[in-house]
C-alpha cells in the first residue's frame, strides 16, 4: 500500500508515467473529468482556477473516466485535442482511468477512502464512499494528505472550494 497518494503510479496523458509527487510542496486538485457531460463547461472553470493560482502553488490535474453514463468515450488522444480544441486546457492531464466500481485505480481507492463524503452533495453522497458523477473534486495539500472533497456540482468558482484551495496555500 502506497505511503501517500504521492507514491501511487500514474500515466500522463501522452503515457508517460507519472504520479502526484511529481507536484510535491503544491496544493494539487485532483479531478475525475469527462468531455460529454452536462458539467463538461466545468473545464473552463478549472482552467481558470489553474491559470489564477498556480503561481501561489497550485496544480488542477484531470483525470478522465467513462463510468458516468459512458460520457467519457474516447481515446486519450481525442480527450487531449478536445481539452486543448475547446477549452485551452494547459492543467495538467492524465490517462483514463477507472474511479468507481470494478478495477478502480488506487489513486481514486486512496482519494475516496481518506475522505468518504463530499461537501455539497447533500443526502445524494454513495453509502460506500463512491465517486458520486463525473467533476468531483478532491484537495491534496503540499505534504500528499487528502484533506477536501467536493461534488460535481461545486463549480471551479464556488467560494466553499476557493476557501478551501487557498487555506492549504503556502503563505
Amino acid at each position: 500500500m502506497a505511503e501517500t497518494v504521492y507514491d501511487i503510479p500514474v500515466n500522463r496523458i501522452d503515457g508517460a508515467p507519472a504520479s502526484l509527487g511529481d507536484y510535491k510542496g503544491k496544493v494539487v486538485l485532483v479531478v475525475n473529468v469527462a468531455s460529454k457531460c452536462g458539467l463538461t463547461p466545468q473545464y473552463e472553470g478549472l482552467e481558470k482556477l489553474y491559470e489564477n493560482y498556480m503561481d501561489k502553488g497550485l496544480v488542477v490535474t484531470g483525470f478522465p473516466a467513462n463510468e458516468f453514463g459512458g460520457q467519457e468515450p474516447g481515446t486519450n488522444a481525442e480527450v487531449a485535442e478536445f481539452c486543448t480544441t475547446n477549452f485551452g486546457v494547459k492543467f495538467p492531464m492524465f490517462e483514463k482511468i477507472v474511479v468507481k466500481g470494478d478495477g478502480q485505480h488506487p489513486l481514486y481507492a486512496a482519494l475516496t477512502k481518506a475522505v468518504p463524503v463530499a461537501e455539497g452533495v447533500g443526502d445524494r453522497a454513495p453509502a460506500d464512499g463512491s465517486v458520486l458523477w463525473n467533476f468531483e473534486k478532491f484537495i491534496v495539500n503540499s505534504s500528499g494528505e487528502v484533506v477536501g472533497r467536493f461534488g460535481p456540482q461545486v463549480k471551479p468558482d464556488d467560494p466553499r472550494l476557493i476557501a478551501a484551495i487557498e487555506a492549504e496555500l503556502p503563505g
